[in-house]
């Protein structure tokens, strides 16, 4: 694992050699065309439209003005602007009359599952945390415990309360539910302090024992009990003052969904509710892009808000309410960029962070969700493109956008022209992933390397990342803009979808601009690319700079060098094999990883063409093809 991290650390190497500048794979001859900004894209034909239609469900038809708070009367706008003032909920509801005692309203059944094995764990003494088990007995639950922060997340989050519920029945978990929260109370009593007062694990934690509130509040035991409702009144209050303060505007969204979950559910909470669900709303949109993705360019966060709007949507129903419509609205922009990046076995790509998260989870929280879609397969604001062969066999995903902005970055990795190929329920070219499970079984030490840019099938040069990569999961300069053209092209036999797309990452450094030409035929047989090196000046700068042509192999693929040392025979489990073909004089293999969606990481192997490439540009050739 040492030796991987150096390997992937942003640190000018000297294990770079010299190489070829041209390497010669005829691509099909194409017509030049202008290329468009990945934020900026060209209007679309009326028979691309059309196409694109037949792709997408209705849901995708949804604009932008469905997507507002709910219309509310001018008496409801005053008591939501007193409710923010600070006058307490119980005196804007009921005036005159006796502060009611506390109490939950509903009960709520979300439809959202959790992770049975790790409920099993919790009823036999553990939390199972991305592969790594610890005892209950042995947690700190202190605001100064020193957790790593995936166990920040599900202990002071809460996350462990869906896990355990779907582990069995009511009676069967619940004492194991009341020892863990009992244990927390007493370790956290002042409100305010340390990871569990954040305002994202504040607002999980809430949603969680508003949802699951059997779970807790169902046994004998009055005193904790009352302990319960009351952390949570007091939590409620809390983040009525500090939602806005979250690290970033996914904390923030989270917040403002447990604030109006209290409000469905706890007595006199009409004043809480009108206030969230405006507050919610405005969040929503400065989280969510145009095409559903949201701004962070994650996966995982995509599927956080998913689901935290999925819970929500049950507290409505719980008090028989309907849902607002803007959260219909925004489930069904969020849904389709999700599956885009879902490979041909429906499982997830590994980009920004996230790893290879199971079929099974995303069809349960897609199900959940109640909404009907397809994959997008452009999401250009979002910056995921996607190819799909006839019948659905092989999927290419690629990276066509600079990376988030530091303010939205989650475990941001400098992944831009980094592509995944999958053929059937195998994966032949793949990114490392996994920094956002760094804690558990992954090594937090080699977080910083699994977001570097040779942790991803793309293109280094000077063994640099093509934007900074800081620590906290932030990202620095680099990549400004990325170019991108999507057509269709006619091959000798049958046709292809070509997608080419450049970014600016190395211009201030090196003088130079990557462009990388994808292009996949439509049975999925053939995956043809092509990266380009040119000037980003009127005149190449002189002098030579060490690259390096990373491809991650899969974990299931078996890797034998050709004898000539300019190809490879990539084999599957299944029989069948691909054929890797460059016109490098040399094609290496070296050690890589690859995380899975439970955190776990893999050894694989990856193909390396590296060298010293000419300031003023050079072009690399290479062919993937399904052989027999």
């Amino acid at each position: 694992m040492d030796d991987l991290s150096s390997r992937l650390r942003d640190d000018t190497g000297d294990h770079l050699r010299e190489g070829p500048q041209q390497m010669a794979i005829p691509l099909e001859d194409h017509r030049p065309e202008e290329l468009v900004l990945a934020s900026r894209p060209k209007p679309a034909a009326k028979d691309q439209v059309a196409e694109e239609e037949k792709d997408l469900a209705p849901t995708r038809a949804l604009v932008l003005s469905d997507f507002s708070a709910p219309p509310v009367s001018a008496g409801e706008r005053l008591i939501r602007l007193a409710y923010r003032l600070g006058i307490p909920g119980s005196t804007l509801a009921a005036p005159f009359a006796k502060p009611a005692r506390t109490r939950l309203l509903a009960s709520v059944e979300s439809p959202l599952p959790g992770d049975r094995v790790a409920g099993m764990a919790l009823r036999a003494g553990h939390f199972l945390v991305h592969g790594v088990k610890a005892p209950i007995t042995q947690i700190d639950f202190s605001p100064v415990a020193k957790l790593t922060p995936p166990f920040n997340r599900t202990i002071h989050g809460f996350h462990w309360l869906r896990d355990l519920g779907t582990s069995g029945s009511l009676p069967q978990c619940a004492p194991t539910a009341q020892r863990i929260a009992a244990s927390w109370l007493d370790a956290n009593g002042t409100a305010g302090k340390g990871a569990a007062w954040q305002v994202e694990h504040a607002a999980h934690r809430l949603l969680a024992w508003l949802v699951h509130a059997p779970l807790l509040m169902s046994g004998q035991d009055k005193a904790l009990r009352k302990r319960l409702l009351d952390s949570t009144v007091e939590t409620a209050r809390w983040l009525d003052r500090h939602v806005t303060r979250a690290d970033d505007r996914q904390g923030e969204v989270i917040g403002w969904c447990a604030i109006t979950a209290a409000g469905l559910l706890l007595s006199h909470g009409k004043p809480r509710r009108l206030f969230g669900e405006a507050g919610l709303v405005r969040a929503l949109g400065d989280l969510v892009g145009d095409d559903g993705g949201v701004l962070s360019r994650s996966p995982l966060a995509q599927m956080d808000v998913i689901a935290a709007l999925v819970d929500l949507a049950a507290c409505y129903r719980a008090v028989s309410r309907d849902p607002p419509q803007a959260i219909e609205t925004m489930l069904g922009l969020l849904v389709p960029p999700l599956l885009a990046l879902t490979h041909a076995d429906g499982g997830l790509g590994n980009w920004q962070g996230s790893g290879a998260v199971k079929t099974e989870r995303i069809e349960e929280l897609v199900r959940a969700s109640g909404v009907r879609t397809r994959p997008l397969r452009d999401a250009r604001q979002w910056g995921y493109q996607r190819i799909t062969s006839r019948p659905r066999q092989a999927v290419l995903q690629f990276d066509t956008s600079p990376p988030p902005l530091a303010r939205h970055a989650r475990n941001g990795c400098a992944s831009t022209l980094a592509f995944e190929f999958s053929h059937g329920d195998y994966r032949l070219i793949v990114n490392c992933g996994g920094s956002a499970f760094a804690g558990g079984q992954v090594p937090s030490r080699i977080e910083q390397g699994l977001r570097a840019t040779a942790a991803h099938s793309t293109l280094v040069l000077g063994d640099a990342n093509s934007t900074a990569v800081l620590i906290n999961g932030k990202l620095g300069t680099g990549v400004g803009e990325v170019e991108v053209d999507r057509r269709t092209v006619d091959l000798d036999h049958g046709k292809a979808t070509r997608i080419e797309a450049s970014h600016d990452g190395y211009a201030q450094r090196f003088g130079l601009v990557h462009r990388r030409i994808l292009i996949m035929r439509d049975d999925g047989s053939e995956l043809r690319g092509e990266d380009l090196l040119i000037p980003s000046g009127r005149k190449g700068k002189r002098g030579m700079v060490p690259y390096a042509l990373r491809f991650h192999l899969g974990p299931q693929v078996s890797l034998k060098l050709t004898d000539n040392g300019r190809g490879a025979t990539l084999s599957l489990p299944d029989g069948s094999y691909w054929q890797f073909i460059t016109g490098a004089e040399q094609l290496e293999s070296e050690e890589s990883l690859w995380v899975d969606g439970e955190g776990r990481p893999h050894p694989v192997e990856q193909l390396v063409i590296q060298g010293l490439a000419s300031r003023g540009g050079g072009s690399f050739s290479w062919l993937l093809k399904r052989m027999g």
